[in-house]
């Protein structure tokens, strides 16, 4: 199957790409290892965004909704109805397993969810994937037990457990305050002295006055340095130097973020910038060194890949199909 332009990725940022190619009168195929929006399905049940609605807008249609910020299933919806508006040509629950260029082509492979293989070309790829299948691991005895889990979707099935957190970031204080009200009881751990910088201002007095109420328990300058079946070990930094202790835990959520994964630019020979994460591509096209291949959304960050948000990401694919009109 042969096609001008195929988008890998069928978040915000792919879908937003897809659109303005379609307004240029590019029709590209996006291929989706899951289902639409896959990050923001994974996001927790209750999530607010730190954005206003007009900032997650693509392909100029309104994102109408009655909060000042909304919510995932919000989301969920709006990112639904775009697709369906300008009528996207979208597989999902198929994976590209492998891209490789010869002579000027891209030859796609991919696996459907019923195990069939099937071959793609096309003129032009943009890579769009994104990173909420990729979490940054601690690397310490006892991460991969049943337990643990790098993921937080509600509160409810903690509901009276003791759940230790890691992390001290918007997804760290927005679980602890969400398990607080179901009656887990929650401690927190930051290696750091204090709350990320990055924590939604209207939440962060809310989480700060409940572990001053004794709500939620708040260790900082601490990390974990293995987890047990029924524990963690602690290493807490104070003015009197180091201490282990021992935090009885029936849970643990590492909620320490996430990465893009890069193997798939590598394969295809995109260079690294000198940090070995971010790709090299011209910011005014979002080409990378290889002819016809482009990236889109998180995937074009550094280490950092907070450094791209839907709000700035949705403009890639305006800048893709301005180069591919030229």
């Amino acid at each position: 199957m042969k096609h001008r332009v195929i988008i890998i990725g069928a978040g915000p940022c792919g879908l937003s790409a897809a659109i303005e190619l379609k307004r240029a009168g590019i029709e590209a195929l996006v291929i989706e290892k899951s289902c639409l929006v896959h990050s923001i399905y994974r996001y927790p049940t209750h999530l607010q965004f730190f954005s206003t609605p007009e900032l997650l807008e693509i392909g100029n249609l309104p994102f109408t909704t009655p909060n000042d910020k909304p919510y995932r299933h919000e989301a969920l919806v709006y990112y639904r109805k775009a697709a369906e508006c300008y009528q996207l040509n979208i597989c999902t629950y198929e994976e590209v397993t492998s891209v490789h260029e010869a002579n000027g082509k891209f030859q796609l492979v991919t696996k459907t969810i019923s195990g069939h293989e099937l071959h793609y070309e096309a003129q032009n790829v943009v890579i769009a994937t994104g990173y909420f299948d990729y979490p940054n691991m601690l690397n310490i005895p006892g991460e991969q037990l049943p337990h643990v889990s790098h993921y937080f979707q509600e509160a409810h099935p903690y509901a009276g457990k003791q759940v230790v957190i890691i992390g001290a970031n918007n997804s760290a204080v927005d679980a602890a305050l969400e398990l607080m009200r179901v009656g887990a009881k929650v401690t927190v751990v930051s290696r750091g002295a204090a709350l990320s910088g990055s924590v939604k201002p209207w939440v962060k007095p809310i989480f700060e006055s409940m572990v001053a109420k004794g709500a939620i328990s708040l260790r900082i300058s601490s990390q974990v340095q293995e987890i047990m079946s029924d524990k963690v070990i602690i290493r807490e930094q104070t003015d009197e130097g180091e201490s282990l202790y021992n935090l009885p835990c029936s849970f643990v959520l590492a909620l320490t973020g996430f990465r893009p994964d890069r193997k798939m630019l590598s394969q295809l020979g995109v260079q690294l910038q000198e940090d070995g994460d971010k790709p090299v591509f011209n910011p005014d096209t979002m080409e990378t060194n290889i002819a016809g291949l482009y990236v889109a959304g998180v995937i074009a960050s550094g280490k950092n890949a907070n450094e791209i948000f839907i709000e700035t990401g949705r403009d890639h694919g305006k800048w893709i199909a301005q180069h591919l009109l030229q």
